[in-house]
């Protein structure tokens, strides 16, 4: 087996997927995913900690994204402006090619009680960032964690649509029809 190749962390997030889908989370090893993906056992923990940590890798990116979003809109906008910004840009990250690997993924996460507890602790460390990229550009309390919530939940809604079979439209457009849903809410009597 060859000891470095490029793009080694994606083929490794390929085959845990794969394998995930196939064989079941519970029945896949570390030392599988890097047979699958033509690396050592060694490999595959000098790229992610364990298993589990294949299905997460680029959090950080994902919630950078984000807050590019926000840091990018006008002077001017408000919060839910704000919002609209980030999920547009959180949208670029999840082109439609993505939709079906996307969907692989979080099957094998609603499969798993300790991956969906981990999938949750991502979309609460989404909130608090944007939380911090909203009051950066100053947004008062509770109007910036509101928002942040908000915009949480209204990415997770979109993202669940997204990946339904069937369903054509972009990330983007379903994220922004979704939070126009949120904003009816205050004018709804």
């Amino acid at each position: 087996m060859s000891r470095w190749q490029p793009e080694t962390p994606r083929r490794l997030q390929d085959a845990a997927l794969e394998l995930f889908s196939t064989r079941g989370y519970e029945q896949t090893t570390a030392a599988d995913i890097a047979q699958r993906a033509g690396v050592t056992e060694r490999t595959f923990f000098r790229h992610f900690r364990d298993k589990r940590d294949v299905l997460f890798h680029g959090q950080d990116e994902f919630t950078a994204v984000f807050v590019d979003g926000i840091d990018s809109a006008p002077a001017d906008t408000p919060p839910l402006g704000l919002i609209a910004a980030a999920l547009r840009s959180a949208a670029t990250f999840f082109p439609d090619e993505r939709r079906e690997h996307a969907l692989t993924r979080q099957s094998v996460i609603d499969q798993h009680p300790a991956l969906q507890e981990r999938e949750r602790h991502k979309m609460a460390g989404l909130a608090t960032s944007v939380g911090q990229a909203l009051r950066a550009r100053d947004v008062p309390e509770p109007a910036a964690t509101l928002a942040a919530e908000s915009g949480a939940t209204v990415f997770g809604i979109a993202f669940t649509t997204w990946i339904r079979p069937g369903e054509r439209r972009s990330l983007d457009a379903i994220a922004q029809s979704v939070l126009g849903e949120l904003t009816r809410l205050g004018t709804s009597a």
